[in-house]
């Protein structure tokens, strides 16, 4: 029993451990951006460090799985703040319903696909990284 709590301790502090290096390289990110590269997305840039950095092994995966593992589980929290703004004006709902519910809708749909679409992309691309190691 004490050793199952010691390891899920363990495995707590890991994930925060990964979301604080993640959040770290963000904010990294954001910062090179706005400093140099205005008009890209500190987000971007740092999605796009990422994956080099995780692609060149120069960041390895097991440094950041779990807590990316563990933002991904949580993503629906980020979606919350458009909800809110929703249910805070129930004028602009009533006047303008069905063209913010359509927006909604369709941006979470592009957001999944997307996604969905990177996602692959990056698949196969560390599958042909994985093959020219071998």
């Amino acid at each position: 029993m004490e050793k199952r709590l010691i390891d899920g301790l363990a495995g707590f502090a890991r994930t925060v451990l990964q979301v604080l290096l993640l959040t770290a390289l963000w904010w990294g990110a954001d910062w090179v951006a706005r400093r140099w590269f205005p008009e890209l997305p500190g987000s971007v840039f740092g999605l796009f460090l990422a994956v080099i950095l995780l692609g060149c092994g120069i960041l390895p995966r097991s440094w950041v799985e779990h807590g990316a593992r563990w933002l991904l589980a949580e993503m629906l929290l980020f979606f919350i703040p458009s909800v809110v703004a929703i249910i805070k004006y129930p004028a602009l709902v009533r006047d303008y319903g069905l063209q913010v519910m359509l927006i909604v809708v369709f941006g979470t749909l592009l957001v999944m696909v997307v996604t969905a679409v990177a996602v692959d992309l990056a698949m196969r691309v560390e599958a042909r990284f994985r093959k020219e190691e071998l």
